[in-house]
Protein backbone atom coordinates (compact mmCIF):
# COMPACT_ATOMS: atom_id res chain seq x y z
CA UNK A 1 0.00 0.00 0.00
CA UNK A 2 2.88 2.42 1.09
CA UNK A 3 5.00 1.42 -1.94
CA UNK A 4 8.08 0.30 0.76
CA UNK A 5 11.23 -1.71 -0.76
CA UNK A 6 10.90 -5.11 0.75
CA UNK A 7 13.07 -8.41 1.03
CA UNK A 8 11.73 -11.38 0.43
CA UNK A 9 13.62 -13.81 3.16
CA UNK A 10 15.18 -17.20 2.01
CA UNK A 11 13.06 -20.41 3.17
CA UNK A 12 14.72 -23.82 4.44
CA UNK A 13 13.49 -27.37 3.05
CA UNK A 14 10.41 -27.16 5.74
CA UNK A 15 9.22 -23.81 4.48
CA UNK A 16 10.75 -22.17 7.72
CA UNK A 17 12.44 -18.83 8.06
CA UNK A 18 16.18 -19.18 6.55
CA UNK A 19 17.51 -16.77 10.14
CA UNK A 20 20.90 -16.63 8.76
CA UNK A 21 19.21 -14.77 5.46
CA UNK A 22 17.28 -12.75 7.89
CA UNK A 23 20.47 -11.93 9.74
CA UNK A 24 22.51 -10.68 6.27
CA UNK A 25 19.54 -8.75 5.27
CA UNK A 26 19.35 -6.86 8.40
CA UNK A 27 22.80 -6.17 8.23
CA UNK A 28 22.83 -5.05 4.70
CA UNK A 29 19.70 -2.66 5.78
CA UNK A 30 20.68 -1.60 9.18
CA UNK A 31 20.27 2.15 8.20
CA UNK A 32 16.37 1.47 7.90
CA UNK A 33 14.15 -0.07 10.60
CA UNK A 34 12.80 -3.11 9.81
CA UNK A 35 9.07 -4.86 9.58
CA UNK A 36 9.39 -8.31 9.54
CA UNK A 37 6.43 -10.52 8.89
CA UNK A 38 6.53 -13.44 10.42
CA UNK A 39 4.56 -17.16 9.50
CA UNK A 40 2.95 -18.78 12.04
CA UNK A 41 2.46 -21.83 9.51
CA UNK A 42 2.95 -21.14 5.82
CA UNK A 43 0.44 -21.46 3.46
CA UNK A 44 1.22 -25.08 2.08
CA UNK A 45 3.84 -26.81 4.95
CA UNK A 46 2.46 -25.56 7.77
CA UNK A 47 6.08 -24.24 9.05
CA UNK A 48 6.28 -21.98 12.08
CA UNK A 49 8.99 -19.11 12.05
CA UNK A 50 10.56 -19.04 15.45
CA UNK A 51 9.87 -15.59 16.98
CA UNK A 52 12.65 -16.00 19.87
CA UNK A 53 15.39 -16.91 17.12
CA UNK A 54 13.99 -13.42 15.24
CA UNK A 55 14.08 -11.62 17.89
CA UNK A 56 17.19 -12.94 19.08
CA UNK A 57 19.03 -12.16 15.41
CA UNK A 58 17.47 -8.10 15.82
CA UNK A 59 19.31 -7.99 18.92
CA UNK A 60 22.48 -8.97 17.89
CA UNK A 61 22.09 -6.80 14.16
CA UNK A 62 22.07 -4.01 16.53
CA UNK A 63 18.44 -3.49 16.38
CA UNK A 64 16.85 -1.12 19.51
CA UNK A 65 12.61 -2.22 20.47
CA UNK A 66 12.18 0.59 18.57
CA UNK A 67 13.31 0.40 15.10
CA UNK A 68 11.70 -2.83 14.42
CA UNK A 69 8.11 -4.18 13.97
CA UNK A 70 7.47 -7.29 14.42
CA UNK A 71 3.74 -9.04 12.47
CA UNK A 72 2.73 -12.25 13.13
CA UNK A 73 0.40 -13.73 10.38
CA UNK A 74 -1.42 -16.82 12.08
CA UNK A 75 -4.54 -17.51 9.79
CA UNK A 76 -4.55 -20.97 10.63
CA UNK A 77 -2.90 -21.66 13.54
CA UNK A 78 -3.10 -18.70 15.81
CA UNK A 79 -6.25 -20.23 17.59
CA UNK A 80 -4.20 -23.43 17.92
CA UNK A 81 -1.03 -21.76 19.46
CA UNK A 82 -2.47 -20.96 22.80
CA UNK A 83 -2.79 -24.86 23.48
CA UNK A 84 0.53 -25.54 22.32
CA UNK A 85 2.83 -23.53 23.67
CA UNK A 86 3.41 -19.14 24.16
CA UNK A 87 4.95 -18.22 20.96
CA UNK A 88 2.86 -14.99 20.07
CA UNK A 89 3.01 -13.33 23.21
CA UNK A 90 2.17 -9.12 23.20
CA UNK A 91 4.72 -9.44 26.69
CA UNK A 92 7.34 -10.05 23.81
CA UNK A 93 7.80 -7.03 21.55
CA UNK A 94 5.86 -7.96 18.89
CA UNK A 95 3.29 -5.44 17.25
CA UNK A 96 0.38 -7.47 16.10
CA UNK A 97 -1.51 -10.43 15.34
CA UNK A 98 -3.75 -11.74 12.47
CA UNK A 99 -6.03 -14.84 12.86
CA UNK A 100 -8.69 -15.99 10.20
CA UNK A 101 -11.89 -17.21 11.80
CA UNK A 102 -13.10 -19.16 8.26
CA UNK A 103 -9.99 -21.46 8.82
CA UNK A 104 -9.31 -23.34 11.87
CA UNK A 105 -12.74 -21.83 13.49
CA UNK A 106 -14.90 -22.53 10.48
CA UNK A 107 -17.15 -19.34 9.99
CA UNK A 108 -19.17 -19.92 6.86
CA UNK A 109 -17.24 -16.77 5.30
CA UNK A 110 -14.03 -14.99 5.19
CA UNK A 111 -13.63 -13.02 8.24
CA UNK A 112 -10.55 -12.60 10.78
CA UNK A 113 -9.13 -10.29 13.59
CA UNK A 114 -6.18 -8.56 13.96
CA UNK A 115 -4.45 -7.92 17.39
CA UNK A 116 -2.51 -5.13 17.64
CA UNK A 117 -1.33 -2.42 20.75
CA UNK A 118 -3.45 0.42 21.65
CA UNK A 119 -1.05 2.68 21.79
CA UNK A 120 -0.82 1.73 17.47
CA UNK A 121 -4.91 1.99 16.98
CA UNK A 122 -4.83 5.21 18.58
CA UNK A 123 -2.61 6.62 15.87
CA UNK A 124 -4.70 5.11 13.28
CA UNK A 125 -8.18 6.03 14.45
CA UNK A 126 -10.78 8.81 13.66
CA UNK A 127 -13.61 10.08 15.69
CA UNK A 128 -16.54 9.99 13.16
CA UNK A 129 -19.15 12.11 14.20
CA UNK A 130 -22.33 10.30 12.49
CA UNK A 131 -21.38 7.22 13.41
CA UNK A 132 -20.99 8.45 16.75
CA UNK A 133 -17.79 5.76 17.01
CA UNK A 134 -14.20 5.84 16.54
CA UNK A 135 -13.06 3.99 13.22
CA UNK A 136 -9.66 2.46 13.23
CA UNK A 137 -10.12 0.37 9.71
CA UNK A 138 -8.21 1.02 6.81
CA UNK A 139 -10.90 1.31 4.51
CA UNK A 140 -13.25 3.03 7.00
CA UNK A 141 -15.67 0.40 7.02
CA UNK A 142 -16.21 -2.97 8.54
CA UNK A 143 -18.38 -6.31 7.93
CA UNK A 144 -20.93 -6.07 11.15
CA UNK A 145 -21.89 -9.86 10.12
CA UNK A 146 -18.52 -11.67 10.78
CA UNK A 147 -18.12 -10.60 14.31
CA UNK A 148 -21.07 -12.59 14.91
CA UNK A 149 -19.95 -15.62 13.42
CA UNK A 150 -16.85 -15.27 15.66
CA UNK A 151 -18.15 -14.99 18.74
CA UNK A 152 -21.08 -17.40 17.93
CA UNK A 153 -18.15 -20.32 17.03
CA UNK A 154 -15.81 -19.55 20.24
CA UNK A 155 -19.31 -19.40 22.55
CA UNK A 156 -19.95 -22.91 20.96
CA UNK A 157 -16.97 -24.51 21.34
CA UNK A 158 -15.46 -22.81 24.44
CA UNK A 159 -11.72 -22.97 25.40
CA UNK A 160 -12.14 -26.57 26.17
CA UNK A 161 -13.54 -27.44 22.83
CA UNK A 162 -11.42 -25.73 21.48
CA UNK A 163 -7.88 -27.49 23.01
CA UNK A 164 -10.05 -31.06 21.97
CA UNK A 165 -9.96 -29.54 18.20
CA UNK A 166 -6.28 -28.47 18.71
CA UNK A 167 -5.27 -32.29 20.29
CA UNK A 168 -7.52 -34.34 18.13
CA UNK A 169 -6.00 -32.39 15.07
CA UNK A 170 -2.30 -32.37 15.79
CA UNK A 171 -2.92 -36.61 16.65
CA UNK A 172 -4.83 -37.15 13.18
CA UNK A 173 -1.69 -35.57 11.26
CA UNK A 174 0.48 -37.61 13.01
CA UNK A 175 -1.37 -40.49 12.14
CA UNK A 176 -1.73 -39.50 8.63
CA UNK A 177 1.95 -38.68 8.05
CA UNK A 178 2.56 -42.22 9.84
CA UNK A 179 0.52 -44.06 8.14
CA UNK A 180 1.82 -42.96 4.61
CA UNK A 181 4.98 -43.46 5.27
CA UNK A 182 4.43 -46.80 6.11
CA UNK A 183 2.99 -47.62 2.70
CA UNK A 184 6.35 -46.23 1.66
CA UNK A 185 4.62 -42.94 0.43
CA UNK A 186 6.99 -39.78 0.76
CA UNK A 187 5.58 -37.54 3.29
CA UNK A 188 6.22 -34.51 5.88
CA UNK A 189 5.28 -33.19 8.64
CA UNK A 190 6.43 -30.08 10.30
CA UNK A 191 6.17 -29.56 13.75
CA UNK A 192 3.16 -28.77 15.88
CA UNK A 193 1.49 -28.05 11.99
CA UNK A 194 -1.70 -30.11 10.74
CA UNK A 195 -0.73 -29.74 7.32
CA UNK A 196 1.08 -32.72 5.91
CA UNK A 197 2.71 -32.78 2.91
CA UNK A 198 2.87 -35.99 0.28
CA UNK A 199 3.96 -36.59 -3.17
CA UNK A 200 1.61 -35.14 -5.74
CA UNK A 201 -0.94 -38.09 -6.85
CA UNK A 202 -0.11 -39.25 -10.58
CA UNK A 203 -3.97 -39.04 -11.11
CA UNK A 204 -5.82 -35.79 -11.56
CA UNK A 205 -8.93 -37.75 -11.28
CA UNK A 206 -7.88 -38.53 -7.55
CA UNK A 207 -6.91 -35.13 -6.81
CA UNK A 208 -9.76 -33.18 -8.32
CA UNK A 209 -12.19 -36.32 -5.95
CA UNK A 210 -10.18 -35.62 -2.79
CA UNK A 211 -10.10 -31.60 -3.33
CA UNK A 212 -5.92 -31.73 -3.10
CA UNK A 213 -4.30 -28.46 -2.82
CA UNK A 214 -0.66 -29.51 -5.11
CA UNK A 215 2.51 -27.72 -6.01
CA UNK A 216 4.79 -28.90 -8.30
CA UNK A 217 5.26 -32.67 -7.29
CA UNK A 218 3.50 -32.24 -3.97
CA UNK A 219 0.03 -32.06 -2.88
CA UNK A 220 -0.96 -31.54 0.92
CA UNK A 221 -3.84 -32.41 3.44
CA UNK A 222 -4.90 -29.77 5.67
CA UNK A 223 -6.36 -32.06 8.67
CA UNK A 224 -9.04 -29.96 10.48
CA UNK A 225 -11.74 -30.58 13.44
CA UNK A 226 -14.12 -31.80 10.68
CA UNK A 227 -11.65 -34.69 9.71
CA UNK A 228 -11.98 -38.13 10.90
CA UNK A 229 -10.36 -41.13 11.53
CA UNK A 230 -12.50 -42.92 8.56
CA UNK A 231 -11.76 -40.23 6.27
CA UNK A 232 -7.98 -40.71 6.46
CA UNK A 233 -8.15 -44.12 6.47
CA UNK A 234 -10.57 -43.98 3.25
CA UNK A 235 -7.90 -41.65 1.85
CA UNK A 236 -4.62 -43.60 2.59
CA UNK A 237 -6.50 -46.86 1.16
CA UNK A 238 -7.86 -45.69 -2.25
CA UNK A 239 -4.53 -43.86 -2.53
CA UNK A 240 -2.51 -47.14 -1.46
CA UNK A 241 -4.61 -49.01 -4.14
CA UNK A 242 -4.31 -46.15 -7.48
CA UNK A 243 -0.32 -46.03 -6.64
CA UNK A 244 -0.18 -49.96 -7.29
CA UNK A 245 -2.24 -49.16 -10.41
CA UNK A 246 -0.09 -46.22 -11.66
CA UNK A 247 3.61 -47.69 -10.80
CA UNK A 248 2.98 -51.53 -11.61
CA UNK A 249 4.42 -51.71 -14.75
CA UNK A 250 7.75 -50.12 -13.80
CA UNK A 251 7.25 -47.71 -16.85
CA UNK A 252 5.96 -44.43 -14.22
CA UNK A 253 8.26 -43.44 -11.22
CA UNK A 254 6.74 -41.97 -7.92
CA UNK A 255 8.28 -38.45 -7.78
CA UNK A 256 11.47 -37.27 -6.34
CA UNK A 257 10.44 -34.72 -3.99
CA UNK A 258 14.04 -34.73 -1.59
CA UNK A 259 14.46 -31.01 -2.54
CA UNK A 260 10.74 -29.89 -1.77
CA UNK A 261 10.54 -31.86 1.19
CA UNK A 262 14.04 -33.07 2.31
CA UNK A 263 15.77 -36.18 1.22
CA UNK A 264 14.80 -37.73 4.65
CA UNK A 265 11.11 -37.75 4.30
CA UNK A 266 11.49 -38.81 0.07
CA UNK A 267 10.35 -42.58 -0.75
CA UNK A 268 11.56 -42.19 -4.33
CA UNK A 269 13.60 -44.89 -5.61
CA UNK A 270 16.75 -43.05 -5.46
CA UNK A 271 16.22 -41.77 -1.43
CA UNK A 272 14.48 -45.32 -0.44
CA UNK A 273 18.41 -46.95 -1.11
CA UNK A 274 19.34 -48.74 2.42
CA UNK A 275 22.88 -47.78 1.98
CA UNK A 276 25.08 -50.68 3.75
CA UNK A 277 27.99 -50.00 6.30
CA UNK A 278 30.93 -51.54 5.61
Amino acid sequence: MYRMDSKTINTSVNGEMDYSDLRAKLLQNKDKPAIINVTIGTTFKGAIDDVDVILETLKDCGYSQDRFYIHCDAALCGLMTPFINNMISFKKPIGSVTISGHKFLGCPMPCGVQITRKSYINNLSTNVEYIASVDATISGSRNGLTPIFLWYSLSAKGQIGLQKDVKRCLDNAKYLKDRLQKEGISVMLNELSIIVVLERPRDHEFVRRWQLSCVKDMAHVIVMPGITREMLDNFISELVQQRKQWYKDGKAKAPCVGEDIGAQNCACSYHNIDYISP
